[in-house]
């Protein structure tokens, strides 16, 4: 069915992968109302156009009023996209109609007059600068200036007012327009707010715009807000991303504006004449009638209880200070409690650093109060083993150049444990192929019995996407760890392996050739015994009636295949053919007769005299006569 189609192309790569997401978004019951959303959103849009007109509008004006109500935005209208820089970019070309009067009807040209400037801070989200201006505006690189942050005075990720106003007064004076600054209520990397106070006397007074983003935006909800964030509300626009705040899934982002002029909000595509596209109001405006003011500041409320608990804690930790790699910690924190959402993230003055912002996760993985104290456990759990860990490896790496014919250490710095070792046996004569498998075979029989061993180090092929291959990655350890031992072990488990390879590949040469040794000489004993015997005695029928009525005494040598010295040894066995083997009575006349035949003086001319052969088919024939008839010659 349909179903089970669209099923295995969302499991598809999972079980290519065998390895499940370690993030998935945790779908509540105000999930499902926003998925429920779309479900009508398409049923709608086949309803009459004015009943559609009628029910679009009412979802549009309801979800506006809501929105603006509960983050503290008065007399504000609402922008509904889904790329949540959209609506930076509608914004700012509703800034160029407004201040180019005859933009709408000259275009570009009117702007070659007075280049038009847009300035934001330096720790804004990459790449969010050149999108805006030379992807979606078509204006030169030039018409964007990236304002520092503070470098003396204040936090190093707010934006320098200061140095702001003196960019502000040389472009003026290079005949350029200020248009738009976009200013930060959270920054991207360590949520950060810039002082959006000052920031909006200054656009006050240079005639700019003021556009706020951010996840502090979120705290507007709340009864007490910080007064940084509370600055927000005179912005002149302002983006929201309730759907990562709140845990909605496939819900839009909203901009939320002041213009008094409909006309411009038109034609910069803020607003729009289709009630189609005024749908996507509606799984917000159902999520938001699901969960009701009380339900919204709770989640938001939970979300700053979250960040207060983790400080609380790691207040009281004596001390957390490490050599170990931070992005290393990290990665093994995300790994070991994957509800929290913490991750790693590079920032430019302090380098890596482990990142929890439960605004931007809690909602989509649930996290509790619960993660947050298991975070804390894991943290102090992973530091001095870590600790340890960094120590030792300098002599784990030591000790295994100590034993260089064997053993070779494997650089990987990503590998958060102790280190990484090769096995090398001895190739000599083997090609390439040959080699790597031999390589490949010997470490993973030794790294099968390290695993097997009773102890508390964790043994690895290391990294999914590693470099290195056929190597055995060894975890963290304590500081009482014997490295030397540890060494040694693999060391001796490694030769002991080899060698058994070795004595196996021997006794299989020795095998194969007892094999073909025993085939030659069985080849050999079948020839003398067609010599010894006579021809007569190996056709069918009648040796068995020459046996039986003249037994042979014959030799048969057994052999016996001595593994240890690789050699085949005979041993000869009597044996009488025909069915008077092992009889005591008196031999027939019959027999009697052949015998005296048989003792013949010319007996070995048999095979060669005719005569002789003619003499012994009619002595037979009484015989033979029974079984084939005459026999004529």
């Amino acid at each position: 069915t349909v179903l089970h189609l669209v099923h295995n192309l969302i499991h598809e790569e999972e079980e290519e992968d065998e390895k499940p997401s370690r993030r998935m978004q945790n779908v509540g019951e105000q999930g499902h109302m926003a998925l429920l959303g779309h479900s009508l959103a398409a049923y709608i849009s086949v309803l009459d156009k004015e009943r559609l007109r009628r029910l679009t509008t009412r979802i549009l004006s309801d979800t506006t009023l809501w929105l603006c109500r509960l983050f503290r935005y008065e007399n504000g209208s609402a922008y509904f996209h889904e790329d949540d820089r959209d609506g930076l970019v509608k914004v700012c070309r509703l800034v160029i109609n407004t201040r180019y009067e005859e933009y709408a009807s000259e275009g570009y040209v009117v702007l070659s007059s007075k280049q038009p400037v847009i300035y934001l801070s330096a720790s804004c989200r990459p790449g969010l600068g050149q999108h805006l201006v030379c992807h979606q505006l078509g204006l030169p690189l030039s018409s964007l200036c990236t304002v520092p942050c503070n470098t003396v005075f204040g936090s190093q990720h707010q934006m320098d007012v200061a140095l702001l106003d003196k960019l502000i007064k040389e472009d003026l004076d290079a005949k350029k327009l200020p248009l738009l600054l976009i200013a930060n209520a959270g920054t991207p990397g360590a949520g950060h707010t810039d002082k959006l106070g000052r920031l909006k006397d200054l656009c006050d007074q240079y005639n700019m715009w003021l556009h706020v983003e951010g996840v502090n935006l979120a705290t507007l909800a709340l009864g007490q807000i910080p007064s940084a964030v509370m600055a927000a509300t005179r912005s002149d626009s302002m983006t929201l991303t309730p759907g990562l705040w709140l845990g909605l899934p496939a819900v839009t982002a909203v901009t939320l504006y002041r213009h008094e002029d409909p006309a411009l909000s038109l034609a910069a595509g803020l607003t729009s004449s289709q009630p189609v596209e005024k749908l996507r109001a509606l799984p917000l405006w159902l999520s938001l009638q699901y969960l009701g003011h009380n339900g919204i500041v709770q989640k938001i409320q939970h979300t700053a209880a979250l960040s207060q608990q983790l400080l609380q804690k790691l207040k009281s930790l004596t001390s957390i200070k490490t050599s170990v790699s931070v992005k290393i910690l990290g990665e093994q924190l995300a790994q070991l409690v994957p509800t929290s959402g913490v991750d790693v993230v590079e920032l430019e003055d302090e380098g890596t650093c482990i990142r929890f912002s439960p605004l931007l996760t809690a909602a989509v993985l649930g996290t509790q109060h619960e993660d947050v104290t298991e975070l804390v456990e894991k943290l102090s759990e992973l530091v001095p083993v870590m600790s340890s860990t960094m120590c030792l490896r300098q002599d784990f790496r030591e000790e295994i150049h100590r034993h260089p014919a064997v053993l070779r250490y494997v650089e990987d710095m990503s590998w958060p444990g102790l280190g990484a070792v090769q096995y090398e046996p001895q190739t000599e004569g083997m090609d390439d192929s040959s080699r790597k498998q031999q390589l490949d075979k010997i470490n993973s029989e030794i790294l099968k019995k390290l695993q097997g061993l009773d102890t508390d180090i964790s043994f690895s092929t290391g990294p999914e996407f590693g470099i290195e291959k056929e190597c055995i990655f060894v975890g963290m350890v304590t500081e009482d760890v014997d490295v030397s031992e540890l060494v040694d072990t693999i060391a001796a488990l490694g030769r002991d392996i080899e060698e058994s390879g070795r004595l196996l590949e021997n006794m299989t040469e020795v095998v194969r050739k007892g094999i073909q040794e025993a085939e030659l000489q069985l080849q050999k004993a079948s020839e003398e015994k067609l010599i010894e015997e006579g021809m007569l005695r190996q056709l069918p029928l009648v040796g068995s009636v020459l046996n039986w009525f003249s037994p042979f005494e014959s030799s048969i040598k057994g052999r016996t295949f001595n593994l240890a010295a690789g050699t085949v040894t005979g041993r000869k066995y009597a044996n009488y053919n025909g069915s008077q083997l092992g009889q005591t009575h008196g031999t027939s006349s019959a027999g009697k007769t052949l015998q005296d035949f048989l003792s013949h003086p010319f007996r070995s001319d048999i095979k060669a005299t005719g005569k002789i052969v003619r003499d012994f088919v009619e002595l037979m024939a009484p015989i033979t006569s029974i079984f084939f008839g005459t026999v004529q010659l």
